[in-house]
């Protein structure tokens, strides 16, 4: 199966396990939890929907690549004990608590969380002396002398054999234990995942132009030539941090995380030629709203590949316009809430300083951040949002002097408030007009086209644009989804149809 739907598959068993009857006693008994085994080729994934099954969840994760560790903190330490037995005292060794289970305990400290993922990665690709632990694990669910905690599911990951020269096989008694998942790359799935990850444009691009790029493994004179999903993430952060600091990704770097020659080559031809379209399309220019006749009869006369990266940077440059909008619009709600918890204050403690006032609302605010932060509450949106309201709040306390009056202080804020709001619709405004302007390239260019398509489909899913769109009214994205839906509607009814034709034609009269 894909990766998406192991996910939803773990994420059911998961609920299966924590799910208690009206006496607190678990559906499932523990000795019937099976740990589950995920198989599958390295970078498809594994490790990220573990991440995503926790916070879908509300749960705890503690992931651990077993291959990193020995068995001494796998097992834990020896050490020498006093025990008396027959009326004799003896010398027993025991061992302390496992690494892995103390950090079950630390991250239920930590998050406040009772219930987890214990997830080990790269099980069956231990050493010697770590395999029999390993098999315990599974069969036991121990770690030493040490049991997992109750309430705490057990995910564990490998790699089938022909990826992994150090893999070793499980025997039937520790399969017939664990329930095995196998898993393959599919390019569709990813393709969701790398939306809502915001993964740089030239990437699913390319991708969607090369989908037998997605994934590759051969084994050649060479040696082993690869291709996986992380090695794509990996380098489209990378080319993100490029863009932002003006620096140069030649195909000597782009090998470094695509190590299939053919594939490094073809994808760094395809940016060098990606953002020679940027250039020369004056994209920037198009969405400012600038006169674009003299690139127009390029687009029109462009190869396939060419529309489509072309399409792919004007939504670059739109997204960036809706990400810096809704930004600002999670700030300004956020600093919002904080301008009327400081006016409750003034009105509740009126013989109290305001700048004191304004200084302990903004320190209970960093260390509500930091406690959210230790607990990992937040996604990253959420505590960039945050940080930035915590700044804009420092930076509106300097503003505040010792001794000021209550209605003076809480005007002070107020005008800085207001200023954040200006700052918000003009970020709203700036990213409307730059749609109505591609809107204008569009249907200039492809009015009718699968161009057409691609781009209204995308501003549709898009995690920046989606929400956007749903709180900013656009007249001409709602005309060609309305009408791109009447066509999909048009083309199911007709493939229905002649579902129908076909059936009659077999279909006997009695």
């Amino acid at each position: 199966m894909d990766i998406q739907r192991a996910k939803e598959e773990i994420k059911t068993a998961v609920r299966a396990y924590l799910a208690c009857d009206d006496t607190g006693a678990p559906l499932i008994p523990a000795i019937r939890q099976r740990p589950i085994l995920l198989m599958g080729p390295p970078g498809v994934g594994k490790t990220q929907i573990m991440e995503q099954i926790a916070r879908e969840c509300d749960i705890a994760l503690v992931a651990y690549t077993i291959t990193h560790h020995t068995r001494q903190s796998a097992v834990g330490l020896p050490f020498i004990r006093e025990r008396s037995f027959g009326g004799k005292t003896r010398s027993v060794t025991e061992y302390t608590m496992s690494e892995i289970i103390a950090s079950v305990y630390a991250a239920m400290e930590r998050t406040g969380k009772r219930s987890g993922i214990l997830f080990i990665d790269e099980i069956n690709c231990v050493s010697e002396t770590l395999a029999p632990t390993m098999l315990q694990f599974l069969q036991c669910k121990t770690f030493g002398n040490q049991a997992v905690p109750a309430g705490w599911v057990i995910v564990a990951a490998g790699n089938p054999p022909e990826y992994n020269r150090s893999v070793r096989e499980f025997d039937v008694v520790t399969l017939d234990r664990v329930r095995r998942i196998d898993v393959e790359p599919k390019l569709s799935v990813w393709q969701t995942y790398a939306r809502a990850h915001r993964l740089h444009p030239a990437v699913t691009a390319y991708l969607e132009l090369r989908p037998q790029h997605f994934y590759k493994l051969e084994n050649d004179v060479d040696g082993m030539q690869f291709v996986t999903a992380r090695g794509w993430e990996d380098l489209s952060a990378f080319l993100q941090a490029a863009d932002t600091l003006g620096l140069d990704a030649d195909e000597g770097v782009i090998a470094q995380y695509l190590r299939h020659p053919e594939v490094a080559r073809d994808f760094a031809a395809y940016w060098a030629l990606y953002r020679k379209y940027k250039k020369d399309y004056g994209v920037a220019d198009i969405l400012a709203g600038k006169p674009f006749d003299a690139v127009l009869q390029r687009a029109l006369s462009a190869a396939f590949d060419e529309r489509i990266s072309l399409i792919s940077l004007l939504l670059a440059g739109l997204n960036t316009r809706f990400a810096d909008a809704q930004k600002l619009d999670a700030v300004t709600d956020a600093c919002y809430q904080q301008l009327r918890s400081f006016k409750r204050a003034l009105s509740q403690k009126p013989d109290t300083d305001p700048a004191a006032l304004f200084a302990d609302q903004t320190e209970g605010y960093r260390a509500r951040l930091e406690l959210a932060k230790d607990a990992d509450e937040l996604t990253a949106a959420e505590q960039a949002a945050r940080t930035r309201t915590l700044q804009l709040m420092q930076q509106w306390g300097k503003q505040l002097e010792p001794g000021m009056i209550g209605e003076d202080a809480f005007d002070t804020v107020r005008g800085q408030f207001n200023a954040q709001v200006r700052r918000r619709e003009d970020a709203v405004a700036d990213a409307g007009n730059a749609l109505e302007f591609a809107f204008d390239f569009m249907e200039r260019a492809f009015p009718d086209g699968q161009e057409m398509v691609v781009f209204v489909n995308e501003l549709a899913l898009g995690p920046d644009s989606a929400p956007f769109l749903a709180e900013n009214e656009c007249e001409r994205f709602e005309q060609y989804s309305r009408k791109l839906l009447l066509q999909n509607d048009d083309e199911l009814l007709a493939e229905l149809q002649r579902d129908d034709l076909r059936a009659g034609e077999h279909s006997t009269e009695f």
